[in-house]
């Protein structure tokens, strides 16, 4: 095979796994929901386009990445700042879950500073003052 007709193959081989890479993407849930939705986040409202559109995430909403219904349903667009913001929130949630509780009980023996005790007397002590 001659060398032109070797690079023309070559040629034609990287374009048809360029086609396919593409097909096989657009079936993705990402390029899904980029179909379905107007291409803002859904918590801040930014807009995107052109370069900017891959800061654009599609965040699952049950947190369960394999749960991807075809009516996206479980997605929702979310900037890049934003999907890293809400899964923070979710690991601190979780974090608050799994730590100990102290009963009302213990709290009310803790704590003998009582900051607003005596106020009721120092206002009547300056209305009669006003007097």
């Amino acid at each position: 095979m001659s060398a032109k007709k070797k690079e023309k193959s070559q040629l034609s081989q990287v374009v048809a796994d360029a086609r396919r890479h593409m097909r096989e993407r657009e079936n993705t849930y990402r390029e899904k929901a980029l179909k379905m939705f107007p291409h803002v986040c859904g918590r801040c409202g930014r807009e995107f386009s052109g370069k900017q559109l891959r800061e654009l995430t599609v965040h699952h909403r049950d947190h369960n990445h394999d749960n991807n219904p075809p009516d996206g349903s479980n997605w929702e667009l979310l900037c890049i700042y934003c999907h890293d913001n809400e899964h923070g929130r979710l690991e601190v949630a979780e974090a608050y879950d799994n730590s100990s509780t102290v009963s009302r009980d213990d709290t009310d023996s803790d704590f003998s500073h009582k900051p607003f005790a005596d106020l009721a007397a120092l206002l009547k002590t300056k209305e009669n003052k006003k007097k």
